[in-house]
């Protein structure tokens, strides 16, 4: 093989493995985050506003209405979702915090169980989703890993990468803030 093969092959790998469907970046500056405790951060009533993108041209905005109870144990969290195409959804999710502090996850369309960590200040949670075909078929299958952070001004940034095959195919940026009754 040449040299120039070899360089290419190379070129090639690198450009690959920076597009993969890593963990995302902690967002935002470190010094306007705070402690992100899942069953405070979470509980009560949000309301979020954001947006899904997709390396198929994909792009879907979206509010997300979220009410969180924590019991102790486990976290609910039902989002009801509205997309700006008139499109509704609703997802719950149970989060039950483990003895090592992680939390373990499930919601309707999670296969298995989704994991939640703490990574510094932010929140992780990774976790695998069948996306439902148009047609009704068979649908695809992604991974999910979000990362959550707290502003100081009580403001939850999520961001999210979407990948398939290890690729990034996908993200999701979403801003939730508390509702004031």
């Amino acid at each position: 093989m040449s040299a120039f093969r070899i360089l290419a092959a190379m070129a090639l790998a690198t450009v690959a493995t920076t597009a993969c469907a890593g963990r995302p970046a902690v967002p935002l500056d470190k010094a306007a985050i705070q402690p992100f405790v899942v069953e405070r951060d979470l509980a009560g009533k949000t309301v979020g506003e954001g947006s899904f993108s997709a390396i198929n041209g994909t792009n879907r905005s979206f509010t997300a209405y979220l009410d969180g109870s924590w019991d102790g144990d486990t976290l609910t969290l039902v989002e009801d979702f509205e997309y700006d195409d008139g499109e509704i959804d609703k997802k719950i999710w149970r989060l039950t915090k483990l003895e090592n502090g992680e939390y373990s996850g499930t919601r309707e369309d999670v296969v298995g169980t989704a994991r939640g960590f703490m990574d510094g200040d932010a929140f992780r949670l990774e976790y695998t989703v069948v996306l439902p075909s148009e047609d009704g078929g068979k649908g695809m299958t992604v991974k999910f890993r979000d990362v959550l952070v707290r502003q100081s001004d009580g403001v939850i940034i999520n961001e999210a990468t979407v990948g398939k095959w290890g690729f990034r195919v996908g993200k999701v940026d979403l801003t939730i803030t508390p509702v004031t009754e």
